[in-house]
């Protein structure tokens, strides 16, 4: 009986044991498969391993003098056009050492489809030059290319030109963006950022934003083309976006959240910036007086989509008691406006002309030194449209102002008319490296008055 006893205590506790780690089995095997997934469906990381900005030899430079010179020895501008032309500069913001490509210094200049992939060269291989110098990258490590460039689409296209100057790998994924404006080159890292989480391995991304002004110079007489002639000028960016979780001791930024709002229903918004022909045959970019309307509507829209993304409750409280009040209460108050500074720490905003940002600073309530750097690389590059935001960051990390932790909001208007965000946290303090940073040597006579 005694045996008997022991026996049963004994397969009972056996009993017990197998129970346990069949549950124990169980759980590890549920909590595995969990984990597993959770790893496959979170979004992968995005790193900025490192970015640089293009400046142009001194012999592309041209002040207002020159550029008078320049402008009136084509025979080709009326005194009434040169003399509007002027005025816009004045009124621009747009300093004395700006740059254009390199047809416009020839004795007899001449647009052709050469003299543009010359300048698209120029920028581009010095840009991408540099930040593969500061990155240590090599052509065959990029799995995916994005470039973008408005006003000039070549064939076969530009990141198929950087496909092979670089000899990169065959199975490296390249898009060409056109005539998506001054927003072009955020929504560029965008869609960059967007192949990297999607690509069945982690990889690197090249961004390379331009613009090419080479076959977009308006020689008619409409006052509204005229403007574009005033305040483009060359520019390029190149960024290395990586999603490899090894990357983020050695990257500056991580990709936080963007945003892509659109009024192209809209019959004003999408003609505020249109391309077209003026009555004599002659093609420019039309720049309507709508246009700082439309920015300040398309801002409106785009924070509204933004604030409850980024701002704190407490500002989002005050936003949505305000509308209490007019809507419900019959209020005579205007909508509180949030205040984007408590979500930010920097701002790199859209820089295309003064007026431009008078507008966005005033929307936002932002200081003066808020849009410091949006003011000094208008006053020191021009508009160099889409890769404007790229040289804000870089008077940023000249002038050593991003710590480890700041957030960086981008945004950039783009025709259409479209409003794109990108918000970024700093990995570390940012400090300029001597290659690729167009402020390093002049970073001293800034702010300008």
């Amino acid at each position: 009986m005694v045996a008997l006893a022991t026996m049963s205590t004994f397969f009972h506790i056996l009993n017990k044991w197998a129970t346990d780690v069949r549950i124990a089995i169980t759980i590890f095997w549920v909590v595995s498969c969990g984990l597993l997934v959770y790893r496959l469906l979170k979004p992968r990381r995005i790193f900025m391993v490192g970015f640089s900005c293009f400046k142009p030899a001194d012999d592309m430079k041209c002040n207002y003098e020159l550029l008078q010179y320049l402008a009136m020895r084509t025979e080709k501008f009326s005194d009434k056009s040169v003399e509007f032309m002027k005025n816009i500069y004045l009124k621009s913001g747009i300093g004395e050492e700006t740059y254009f490509p390199p047809f416009f210094f020839k004795e007899d200049p001449v647009e052709t489809l050469e003299a543009a992939r010359e300048e698209a060269e120029i920028v581009i291989f010095g840009a991408v030059d540099e930040v593969f110098e500061n990155t240590g990258l090599r052509g065959k490590d990029i799995d995916v290319v994005v470039v973008a460039c408005s006003m000039y689409s070549a064939s076969p296209s530009l990141a198929a030109l950087l496909v092979y100057r670089y000899g990169m790998k065959e199975d490296v994924k390249i898009l060409n963006f056109a005539g998506m404006g001054c927003s072009s080159g955020v929504i560029a890292i965008q869609t960059a950022s967007d192949l990297l989480r999607t690509c069945s391995r982690s990889g690197y991304a090249l961004v390379v934003i331009t613009e090419n002004i080479t076959l977009n110079t308006y020689y008619g007489e409409n006052r509204s083309m005229l403007v574009t002639n005033s305040i483009f000028r060359v520019g390029c960016s190149a960024v290395v976006l990586s999603s490899r979780a090894g990357d983020r001791s050695r990257s500056k930024l991580e990709l936080l959240q963007t945003l892509r709002t659109h009024r192209g229903a809209d019959d004003k918004s999408y003609r505020a910036a249109f391309q077209e022909e003026d009555e004599d045959g002659h093609v420019g970019i039309s720049l309507t007086k709508d246009l700082i309307r439309v920015a300040g509507e398309g801002l409106h829209d785009h924070i509204r989509s933004l604030a409850p993304m980024v701002l704190p409750y407490s500002e989002q409280l005050k936003y949505v008691l305000s509308l209490v009040g007019i809507y419900f209460l019959s209020m005579e108050i205007k909508p509180y406006v949030p205040d984007f500074r408590q979500a930010f720490d920097h701002f790199c905003i859209h820089t295309g002309g003064k007026a431009v940002i008078n507008k966005i600073s005033g929307s936002l309530r932002l200081s003066e030194y808020l849009v410091e750097p949006a003011r000094m690389v208008l006053h020191r590059f021009g508009n160099t449209s889409s890769s404007l935001v790229m040289y804000q960051l870089a008077y940023f990390e000249a002038k050593k102002r991003i710590k480890k932790g700041d957030k960086v909001w981008m945004i950039a208007f783009g025709t259409g008319f479209k409003c794109n965000s990108i918000v970024w946290k700093a990995l570390c303090d940012l400090g300029p490296s001597q290659s690729g940073n167009p402020w390093v040597d002049v970073v001293h006579r800034y702010p300008v008055c």
